[in-house]
């Protein structure tokens, strides 16, 4: 599992990670620590895929964290 974004909290992470399910790209949610952000995993061979759906399917206005 690699990197897709970096979410500053648990909502984020659960909308980006619905975003991903949406489009058929499995998602998983780390956080080093409980302060930290949470990292966004998908599957190496699904990164452009999901770097697309977030980029889509995200408020213009939202930042998305590339590793």
């Amino acid at each position: 599992m690699v990197q897709v974004a970096l979410a500053g909290d648990v909502a984020e992470a659960e909308e980006l990670q619905e975003i991903l399910r949406n489009a058929g790209i499995e998602a998983e949610l780390d956080a080093a620590g409980a302060d930290d952000p949470l990292t966004v995993l998908v599957p190496e061979a699904e990164l452009e895929a999901a770097q697309d759906a977030i980029e889509a399917l995200s408020e213009p206005d939202e930042i998305i964290s590339e590793p």
